[in-house]
């Protein structure tokens, strides 16, 4: 808007200078107006940043890990816990969920991925080191199913779920990569010193 009431300007400008007594050269040059018009629209765009709402990460301190949830999407706060939460489309019913939950009896990742595919439909992925598993499925319902799993260093999983409609794959299935790439881990407040802020989210990286 700024860029194009310039470009109307700058003839308006030099058609009043022609019958003004002062030098053209006293004007400012075109490079001038550029610059300016620059600098008015990175304020905009940096006033436009404050006024963001916050941010999409979602950090949960308590249980050690960060997700970024996909941009538009609502939070589902009757759905979420200490936990984890829930955001969804509020298009076209898919949602993506990340939570926290303990090992009972301190399974391996490659029982626990069983146990999900015994609950699942056409179930594939693959394990990715010892503490690591990405995958897809179908709920049976008509929706696809993309699935990351990470067992921590004490044992307990985070995991993360992004669900969206089968006939949608076109549109949701490159998102869902880029939701499950977001999910870090990191150390759980109760196991830094004096209980302390999480440091900056790692790779996702577990002592087995």
């Amino acid at each position: 808007m700024k860029t194009a009431s310039l470009a109307i300007a700058i003839p308006l400008l030099l058609l009043v200078a022609c019958g003004r007594a002062e030098p053209v050269e006293d004007l400012p040059s075109q490079e001038e107006l550029a610059a300016a018009a620059n600098a008015a629209a990175a304020k905009a765009m940096a006033a436009a940043k404050a006024d963001t709402p916050a941010s999409r990460n979602y950090v949960n301190v308590e249980r050690g890990y960060s997700f970024t949830f996909p941009e538009g999407w609502e939070k589902d706060g009757s759905a979420g816990n200490a936990d984890g939460a829930v955001y969804r489309d509020p298009g076209a019913g898919a949602d993506v969920r990340v939570f926290w939950q303990k090992n009972e009896g301190d399974q391996t990742l490659q029982q626990l991925v069983k146990t999900v595919n015994e609950g699942s439909e056409g179930v594939s992925g693959d394990f990715i080191g010892d503490n690591e598993y990405r995958g897809t499925a179908n709920d049976g319902e008509g929706n696809n199913v993309a699935l990351r799993l990470i067992k921590q260093a004490d044992g307990t999983l985070v995991s993360a779920t992004f669900v969206y409609p089968e006939m949608l794959s076109e549109q949701y299935q490159a998102m869902a990569e880029k939701a499950l790439d977001s999910l870090k881990i990191f150390a759980p407040k109760a196991q830094t010193p004096e209980g302390g802020a999480a440091p900056a989210a790692a790779d996702n990286s577990a002592a087995p």
